[in-house]
């Protein structure tokens, strides 16, 4: 899809490794020591899952090395945990390193055990060392890879420390052997592995152990995968026969075997030292999960958050990128070169005109939401370096089950506020499709830009609080309507809520800004893009007058439903270009007197809920397909009008004084 830096020009890579973890492990730091800025990022087939890939040479040998998706388990629940078990099974790896967090590794090692049951070669890199230290906590790595039988690693990935080895040990490993059987099951769960074995046709890497271990705990994905459609049916009949003669689930049955097999390797590898804890941080970690304690200090990070995220980076950088660097110096620079050396008034308008390419599409994606994504990134990377971002979504479970969304909706919601086109973007760590959809259509329909909400903020604060809470009100109200309604409408089920808790710690800056810095790489390569087009159908239908058409063809919508002056349609229609635009539209209007309050209120809460601009329209096809994203369009539009005319209706009708 794009790239980050250079891709290698050397040959084809000779072996493939595979790094897996659970999320929060420092994998892409891995990722990043492994293959330097040399990566590409792509979603995989046939998913909205992003992979990294990147090349590494250790000994001579070409490697490809795949930054999976973070994963607990081998029998997945997200799309996640499928994208990451897909490609064990399709690509096969020669080399899996699995990722463990020191301070965690009771919760991590029975993913070791799963891994060494695909039979292919498993490095295991225990990884945070020092945070273990700060903890209290002292791990006997050679016992452990005695215990394992796989070679073992120790890091600190932030520091560099223990890559050289890591390096030396991805050179040593023998690919052809396979690594120990890791764990044997019940006599029960053995004797019908046994009879599934046989019945699995031979696939080339992964060992058929692994594929029956599946088969066994009826995963429907991996008997499609391994049998025809004679062999399936034998399958699942199989796996039904076996699950009558258990109480609990055989996948529990599995959990279980690995965490005791774990608790019982750990028992000589885990030193615990005392006085070492860190009580300062242990206490915050505590007052972060007590509802008394817990949504306040939510609301002190939203609060944060939006000062750093919307105040600072909306407004500080934004006011200087836009209004200093573009509007003073560079804007200016190029549209005097085009104006000298570019004879074609044609293109000079498509470069530097109204609509044009770099006055607009350049100036809105680098001056305006580059600074915006840039603190969010950052702001981002240190909640979830700190841990907190876990607890952030526990907080937030409880209200948006409501709305058919999970805790893990709270992300791409506080995104949406600086900037609802990268937002919708993140709803990719969303689980099911479902919970996609709905935070899909919140974020397109009342879920306001920084850029647009600061423009409101201060339109409504130079007029009254009965306007802030009229207008604000009616906006967040919709999110809890529409919510409720598309997750009765919307097909499919909610995912179950699990996410693990570490422990709160201290963030490490140079984890933060490589973190950033990488999806800042990703944003310049994908989104960038999506506004240059944007801009160029706009600059199209303004010279085409299609928008002029469309201004003359909603005036009756404007004037007659929502009682408004015919000058606001000009502001509407620039909202689809900038959520920001419109609003600018309506204070405008405001400043000259064209709006009484009730207009006002009516116009605010209308543009708050229109239709998404272009650039957040262009990824909500990328991102859900065309179908799904013309339709939340199709239904925005008319519910934006009509709560625009019911508001009208109702504050004329109760003679409300704003």
């Amino acid at each position: 899809m794009h790239s980050h830096g250079k891709k290698s020009e050397g040959p084809a890579a000779d072996r493939k490794i595979a790094l897996i973890g659970s999320p929060n492990v420092g994998k892409s730091v891995i990722f990043h020591r492994l293959t330097g800025r040399y990566a590409t990022v792509s979603n995989y087939p046939g998913t909205t899952v992003e992979v990294s890939r990147g090349p590494t040479k250790i000994q001579n040998l070409e490697y490809e090395v795949i930054d999976t998706p973070g994963t607990y388990s081998m029998l997945p629940l997200s799309e996640d945990e499928h994208v990451t078990r897909r490609i064990i099974l399709n690509e096969k790896p020669d080399i899996i390193i699995h990722v463990l967090d020191a301070k965690n590794i009771a919760l991590m090692l029975p993913l070791t055990y799963e891994l060494m049951e695909t039979g292919l070669p498993v490095i295991v890199v225990v990884n945070m060392l020092d945070e273990a230290g700060e903890r209290g906590i002292e791990l006997d790595l050679p016992e452990l890879q005695r215990s394992l039988g796989l070679p073992v690693v120790g890091a600190i990935a932030t520091e560099r420390k223990g890559m050289d080895e890591l390096r030396t040990e991805i050179g040593n490993i023998d690919i052809s052997k396979t690594p120990p059987p890791g764990i044997v099951y019940s006599s029960r769960i053995e004797s019908a592995l046994s009879e599934l074995e046989p019945m699995i046709p031979s696939r080339r890497g992964v060992a058929q152990r692994f594929l029956a271990i599946q088969a066994l705990a009826g995963d429907s994905e991996i008997i499609s995968f391994i049998a025809d459609k004679q062999s399936e049916s034998n399958l699942s009949e199989a796996s039904e026969n076996y699950q009558k003669g258990y109480r609990h689930s055989i996948k529990y049955i599995l959990k279980m075997a690995r965490r005791k097999k774990s608790q019982l390797t750990l028992s000589n590898v885990v030193r615990k030292k005392g006085g070492a804890k860190n009580k300062v941080t242990d206490r915050i970690g505590e007052l972060t999960m007590r509802p008394l304690t817990g949504f306040p200090i939510l609301l002190l990070v939203f609060y944060l958050m939006y000062k750093f995220v919307g105040v600072f980076g909306a407004g500080t950088l934004v006011d200087f990128f836009e209004s200093v660097l573009f509007g003073e110096y560079l804007n200016p620079f190029l549209i005097g070169i085009a104006e000298k050396y570019i004879p074609s008034a044609f293109i000079q308008d498509l470069l530097v005109g109204e609509f044009g390419l770099i006055t607009v599409g350049l100036t809105y994606s680098i001056a305006i939401v580059l600074p915006i994504v840039t603190t969010f990134f950052f702001a981002f990377g240190i909640l979830e370096d700190s841990g907190y971002f876990p607890r952030l979504t526990i907080m937030a479970n409880r209200s948006f089950k409501k709305i058919g969304l999970s805790g893990k909706s709270a992300l791409p919601m506080i995104l949406g506020l600086g900037c609802d086109t990268m937002a919708t973007l993140t709803t990719r760590i969303l689980d099911t499709k479902k919970e996609r959809i709905i935070a899909t259509i919140l974020l397109a329909l009342a879920i306001p830009c920084s850029a647009q909400l600061g423009v409101i903020l201060g339109i409504v604060a130079g007029v009254s609080t009965k306007l802030l809470v009229v207008v604000f009100g009616v906006v967040g109200a919709q999110i809890f309507i529409v919510g409720y309604l598309a997750s009765k409408v919307i097909p499919g089920e909610a995912s179950d809520f699990i996410i693990e808790i570490p422990p709160i710690r201290v963030p490490h800056l140079s984890n933060v800004v490589i973190k950033t810095y990488m999806r800042l790489e990703w944003f310049l390569f994908e989104a960038v893009p999506l506004f240059m087009l944007g801009t160029l159908i706009l600059f199209t239908l303004d010279k085409l007058q299609i928008l002029l058409f469309l201004e003359d063809t909603t005036k009756p919508v404007i004037v007659t439903m929502l009682g408004l002056p015919k000058e606001a349609t000009a502001a509407f229609i620039m909202g689809f270009l900038r959520r920001d635009y419109g609003a600018a539209g309506i204070f405008d209007m405001s400043r000259r007197g064209l709006l009484d309050p009730i207009q006002l209120a009516v116009s605010l809460v209308v543009i708050m809920l229109f239709v998404p601009c272009i650039a957040n329209f262009f990824v909500m096809i990328k991102e859900r397909g065309t179908k799904t994203a013309l339709a939340i369009v199709v239904f925005i539009f008319p519910y934006a009008i009509l709560v625009g005319a019911v508001l009208n209706y109702v504050l004329r009708t109760l003679d409300v004084s704003l």
